[in-house]
């Protein structure tokens, strides 16, 4: 068998081990496996491309190529093993960064290295590809840079409004499909300059122009341009591998962001072209009302007296680590015999599945987690919500208030239950920037402080609240 047999060979199993790995990371039994798969479809990918590199650079290549993937490993597993669970999201837009940074320099490359053999149609075709595979290239690049600077709140994640943004977005594109014509009737440098500014510029503007509350469809999509952006990458570089697996990439990454905006009540088209046709509308920041206030102890007795307890976890349980107390909490609920189910929206957190990896890593069984649609109905029958660390999720402006920047987004009904507890630091407005009525109504009480401390406390209470019961029947015995 011939090097590159062999290498083809490869392609084909390590294509085969992604597409397991995103069949494994659909669900959450799964997951593990799935994570698996992908390291050993990427292991055999990096083998077979060292292999058909080795025939035809020299030592000093292989040796440049075998420090360049320890350094890129052992960053990897660096930032794998010190990153918290709340820095995921900024980690992940960043990582896309990085791809998209990749393929604008294969771009280049492909300009500044064109196959003598190629000539007529296919060079044309060629010059094409260099000029699309920079432009993804750099869109992804610097829209990655400003979400990882949104989500770890470096900038304000309010959305930029430039007077005439839209027509900038439109310009850009329609500057780009006349560079792009220009460019491959004539080749030249100053073209492909053109373009690279063009790219970045847009790619920063159309995700500086949407807001903290579509941040996570914002880096589902990021997902979806570096699958494209590495797909345009294998075209140039003739990978077959580079581009199946940027186009399962790219279209699993759009389809996630469909369904997010599906989920949120949001068009598609308007998200990924910057927020074209959403009004910006003022946050609301002041008060609405008096809010009442509870204490841990409270907190304890009515959840000793409940039936049924739902929690809604929010991006605020991540920041306190809080998901192995409240995993803890739980157990102890249901051990009373208390009917407990977590509630998780489609975009809690930052980041798509945010909230169910952190309950995941917690051990909160599989079966009493349940998305948003399948819980909503079972408020009104519900005892109690805790609603930890999450605001704009349950923010009932959303179905009340048509001027809310949130209106028509799905949130979860926790106002119908017969009492919330909501888990904040203070009454400041969510990362939408917009106030939460549900914070001033009749059935809400508010515990502030770190979620850890707070769910640690109720635990505390109610240990205390059993300890009487337990010297009574000890006493009785």
């Amino acid at each position: 068998m011939t090097t590159d047999t062999a290498a083809q060979a490869a392609y084909v199993v390590a294509a085969l081990l992604f597409i397991l790995s995103l069949a494994g990371l659909s669900q959450h039994r799964t997951s593990r496996s799935g994570v698996v798969w992908g390291i050993a479809g990427m292991v055999v990918a990096l083998a077979a491309t060292v292999g058909l590199a080795s025939r035809s650079i020299t030592a000093t290549g292989l040796v440049l190529i075998a420090v360049a993937t320890a350094a890129g490993a052992g960053i990897g597993l660096w930032r794998a093993r010190v990153v918290e669970m709340t820095g995921m999201p900024e980690l992940i837009a960043i990582m896309h960064s990085l791809v998209g940074l990749a393929a604008t320099f294969v771009g280049w490359n492909g300009y500044l290295d064109v196959d003598a053999e190629l000539s007529g149609s296919l060079l044309g075709i060629h010059h094409a590809e260099v000029f699309i595979g920079v432009f993804i290239g750099a869109v992804t690049f610097t829209g990655s840079v400003v979400a990882y600077l949104k989500l770890s709140a470096r900038i304000a994640s309010r959305p930029l409004t430039l007077p005439g943004k839209h027509v900038l977005n439109i310009g850009a594109l329609v500057a780009f499909v006349g560079l792009t014509i220009a460019f491959v009737a004539r080749p030249n440098m100053g073209l492909l300059i053109a373009v690279t500014v063009v790219a970045l510029a847009l790619g920063a503007h159309l995700v500086a122009s949407i807001g903290g509350g579509d941040m996570p469809v914002v880096v589902s999509m990021l997902n979806s341009y570096s699958g494209w952006a590495a797909a345009a990458s294998g075209f140039l570089l003739a990978n077959n591998l580079l581009i199946v697996t940027g186009a399962l990439v790219g279209s699993s990454g759009a389809y996630l962001s469909y369904i997010m905006c599906k989920a949120m009540n949001r068009s598609f088209i308007s998200v990924i072209a910057g927020g074209f046709g959403t009004p910006a509308a003022a946050a609301e920041e002041g008060e609405q009302g008096e809010h009442r206030e509870i204490s841990a102890e409270e907190t304890a007795e009515l959840l000793r007296d409940a039936s049924s307890v739902i929690i809604t976890p929010g991006y605020g349980m991540a920041v306190a680590q809080a998901q192995y107390p409240v995993a803890e909490l739980a157990r102890k609920l249901r051990e009373r015999g208390v009917e407990v189910r977590f509630g998780i929206h489609p975009v809690a957190g930052r980041l798509p599945g945010h909230m169910n990896v952190l309950l995941a890593e917690a051990n909160v069984p599989y079966d009493i987690v349940l998305e948003m649609d399948e819980i909503n109905d079972d408020f009104a029958a519900t005892s109690v919500v805790l609603v930890i660390g999450a605001n704009d999720t349950v923010n009932p402006a959303a179905t009340d208030n048509p001027s809310s920047p949130i209106a028509g987004m799905p949130v979860l009904h926790v106002w119908e239950a017969a009492n919330v507890v909501v888990f904040k630091r203070s009454m400041a407005a969510g990362y939408a920037g917009v106030q939460n009525p549900l914070f001033f109504r009749e059935n809400t009480q508010m515990l502030f402080g770190d979620a850890k401390q707070r769910v640690e406390d109720i635990l505390r209470g109610l240990d205390a609240l059993d300890s009487p019961v337990r010297e009574m029947a000890g006493t009785s015995g």
